[in-house]
């Protein structure tokens, strides 16, 4: 059985997959990550040699032995053969065991979106040492950060830490868009200097995302038009309801986070600066006001009305759009 891959070990298993490595299985909800990942083994592994790249679509179901063949095969100018599977289900399990069992020395990559924990195929993985299952789930906090500094230092940039704390809370449930706007804003970086809080605040601060963090702030101001105006705006942009949820339990737990520092003696614009990432400066009396507006209650009910709302917008069957937007209307008439 192959062992489970420590966290800390993935960038290094990512950038040189072991050459004892016959089947890597990404599983998980996060399709950009997985497809990320992905080119990360294939490049890897190929040396970023295209003749030694194979695309296994499912014409090649018809020839079980496809995988394994193709991976014990010598490309045309040396190196390692490199075999993707983009759509890898159950039907694909006879398949993997092949080329488990094969003597390499090519490494097949299967990309298994939303493949569950009962699966045939994963079970297969997982349970050969020649094997690696990988989970891909939307990353977070620290380690989106990370991932946020490690895509920019490919794209030759970088970014001062309030910066990427500011992407990270931003970085949304679509790694694939994170990514089409962090090559845009290492496009509008200047060579040799780091991007500051205020560079991505210009290049990204714009269409769902403000307007989203408008509707937030009017909602707890008790201010329903704006909000209502506001959320709609999001909406238009481009924000999902999911998206919508998760940034307003992140809103409702920044302010409760200021409340306890200001509840321990702190002013509140020293509350609200220890924040990270931080607060932009328009925000902050926005900010201010709400603080003397919300009791320690009203924001905890208002936490596990968030919670709640999350699950059912996957459980329920209602509208997700019209629970998100029925939450931050909420929050505003409270």
């Amino acid at each position: 059985m192959a062992a489970k891959l420590d966290a800390r070990k993935l960038p290094g298993f990512l950038a040189a997959p072991p050459a004892d490595c016959r089947v890597v299985l990404l599983v998980g909800d996060d399709a950009g990550l997985i497809s990320e990942r992905a080119a990360n083994l294939i490049a890897a592994a190929s040396g970023g040699d295209a003749l030694c790249v194979t695309e296994a679509g499912r014409e090649a179901l018809k020839d079980v032995a496809f995988l394994a063949n193709t991976a014990a095969s010598t490309p045309l100018m040396g190196g390692r053969p490199a075999i993707r599977v983009r759509d890898a289900k159950d039907g694909w399990a006879e398949a993997a065991r092949l080329a488990l069992a094969g003597p390499g020395p090519g490494l097949v990559v299967m990309e298994g979106l939303g493949l569950p924990g009962r699966s045939k195929l994963r079970a297969l993985v997982a349970g050969d040492a020649r094997g690696q299952v990988i989970e891909c789930y939307a990353e977070r906090g620290r380690d989106l950060a990370a991932s946020i500094a490690r895509i920019l230092g490919e794209l030759e940039a970088r970014a001062e830490p309030a910066a990427l704390d500011w992407l990270a809370e931003r970085g949304g449930e679509d790694r694939l868009a994170l990514r089409r706007n962090l090559e845009v804003l290492a496009l509008h970086a200047t060579p040799g200097q780091p991007i500051t809080l205020e560079d991505a605040m210009a290049v990204l601060g714009e269409g769902s995302a403000l307007d989203l963090d408008e509707a937030l702030l009017a909602a707890t101001e008790g201010n329903v038009a704006a909000a209502d105006r506001a959320i709609a705006n999001a909406f238009a942009e481009g924000a999902n309801p999911v998206q919508v949820l998760r940034a307003a339990l992140r809103h409702v737990q920044r302010l409760h986070m200021a409340a306890l520092a200001v509840q321990g003696g702190a002013a509140p614009d020293e509350a609200l600066g220890a924040l990270r990432p931080p607060v932009f400066w328009r925000h902050k009396p926005a900010l201010e006001r709400a603080l003397r507006r919300w009791p320690a209650a009203r924001r905890e009910a208002r936490g596990a009305a968030l919670l709640r709302a999350e699950r059912q917008s996957k459980t329920t069957g209602l509208p997700d759009e019209v629970i998100a937007r029925q939450v931050v209307l909420g929050m505003a008439r409270r």
